[in-house]
């Protein structure tokens, strides 16, 4: 009773079912705190994180509604005839496949998947203040910080409701692929909350150079292999060719898809590019808009790493909804390696999503399902295509692209660490590289823009990458014409 005392003199408290939940603070702005019993304060914000007011979205935004030209479908692989939902069955669970398909504006998220989100968002939004002031720049720049879930990504918006919704239809057993880890590690986190089996595929070259991310998955209960690996045909048809692989995410993919297709009781989950899972990443932007605000800016550039697509969609398909309605302007910016440049680079066209070509064909940005990112590449933004709705919308106009090599986005990493103090994942120092280019070239003209970016993890994990770096052995990749070329000429030739 003492400690309660002692709290009411700064906060009002109203009790729940949940015990206590802060309600209102009588000074300073208030920001969400997580504790580990899974109850909800209200706490004091850190610096400049307001979220007054801000809630986690009741609903996910599915940007489909609002294009006027609809994105091409999904072919069936063997009869390239667009794909019907039996189609997707053996892989996803119904209400999934509902959701890939669906046409309506907003989609409602299921209670028990809002509980365990409230584990960790709303997440905070930040005026990188101390990056203005190194920059010397009149912008005001913005970060949307999605590194506080468990995983440390804004993976998991998307692992929970999947591992949900297979949990509900009676699946036992979820497998998947990873590149970086994160998506790997966020459905084995997912798996855990709702009791199934997880089996996780991960590129050779991360596996080799992430133990942590392994150690990470294992933890929370899954099973993970090196890919390629001999446990599928795909992955023995690669090392038969290439003992020495590297592996990338669509021999990933096909390992994953190739073990669900075979076995009733299991399913496959994605993390990026399907459009269910850009569904599900829209909760940062739904966000974001009102903690825009609350702080009473409006976006002038909104910039995003884009590999698959999930966290640039996310963050920014409820921005360019509110383009759309005419409530903004902002120029929405994707930024991508150079040495995977599928948005820059590619071409826009039918495609597999795995390099074995079991998966249906989809519209997008594409350098060909058989091209492999050089392994040296840091981060996880190594996948041979683009989301089609992201690709979509990129022929529609609303948005634009450029890629940046590796060791101007680390610069750009170091500088963030220095004046902000968290250390960035690889595949946002893309996003950070871009920010900083255009924030000094709002110094050079002195334009006040408000630019804000998507934070999608942070790199706790990923140090090797920093060390080479720091080391001076992390090079600057470029794609190879050659290289791209051959890809490129095993792309189906779909008449559309």
């Amino acid at each position: 009773m003492a400690a309660q005392s002692l709290l009411s003199s700064s906060f009002n408290f109203k009790g729940d079912e949940h015990g206590f939940r802060v309600c209102k603070s009588k000074s300073k702005p208030l920001h969400f705190v997580k504790v580990s019993s899974g109850h909800k304060v209200r706490a004091q914000a850190a610096t400049n994180a307001d979220s007054r007011g801000i809630e986690i979205p009741k609903h996910w935004y599915n940007i489909i509604a609002d294009l006027s030209v609809k994105p091409a479908p999904p072919l069936n692989p063997r009869t390239f005839e667009p794909v019907k939902p039996e189609d997707l069955a053996p892989l996803f669970p119904e209400e999934l496949i509902k959701q890939e398909v669906s046409s309506e504006r907003f989609i409602e998220i299921p209670e028990e998947v809002l509980d365990v989100y409230s584990l960790w968002r709303p997440t905070p939004l930040i005026r990188a203040k101390r990056l203005e002031k190194l920059l010397g720049t009149p912008a005001r720049i913005y970060y949307k910080y999605e590194g506080v879930s468990p995983a440390g990504s804004h993976k998991p918006n998307s692992a929970v409701p999947q591992a949900w919704y297979n949990a509900q239809e009676g699946v036992k057993k979820i497998v998947t692929e990873t590149g970086a880890g994160q998506w790997g590690s966020a459905l084995a986190f997912a798996c855990s909350i709702f009791n199934l089996d997880c089996e996780v595929w991960q590129v050779r070259a991360s596996y080799d150079s992430k133990p942590y991310r392994k150690l990470m998955m294992q933890t929370w209960g899954a099973k993970v292999h090196p890919s390629p690996s001999e446990l599928t045909e795909a992955g023995r048809r690669i090392l038969e060719s290439d003992p020495l692989s590297p592996g990338s995410l669509g021999i990933a993919i096909s390992e994953a898809v190739e073990v669900a297709a075979k076995n009733p009781d299991t399913k496959y989950c994605l993390g990026s590019v399907l459009n269910h899972v850009l569904l599900h990443q829209t909760v940062i932007g739904e966000e974001c808009i009102k903690q825009m605000e609350a702080f009473g800016e409006t976006p002038d550039v909104i910039i995003g790493c884009t590999g698959g697509g999930s966290n640039f969609g996310g963050l920014c398909f409820p921005f360019i909804r509110e383009k759309l309605s005419g409530k903004m302007n902002p120029l929405i910016r994707a930024v991508e390696p150079t040495a995977c440049p599928s948005l820059t680079k590619g071409v826009f066209a039918y495609d597999y999503g795995d390099t074995a070509g079991m998966t249906p064909l989809l519209k997008m940005h594409t350098l060909g399902h058989d091209f492999i990112p050089d392994p040296i590449h840091a981060g996880g933004l190594r996948y041979h295509g683009m989301a089609p709705l992201i690709s979509h919308a990129y022929e529609l106009g609303l948005m634009e692209a450029v890629a940046i090599p590796q060791t101007e986005c680390f610069q750009g990493a170091i500088q963030f660490a220095r004046s902000e103090g968290l250390i960035p994942a690889p595949e946002p120092t893309h996003a950070i590289a871009a920010v900083i280019r255009e924030a000094l070239h709002c110094k050079e003209t002195g334009e006040s823009k408000v630019i804000l970016m998507a934070m999608c993890g942070h790199g706790h994990f990923d140090l090797p990458a920093y060390d080479n770096f720091l080391q001076g052995n992390l090079v600057d990749l470029s794609f190879s014409e050659e290289k791209i070329r051959e890809s490129l000429s095993k792309v189906p030739q779909i008449v559309s």
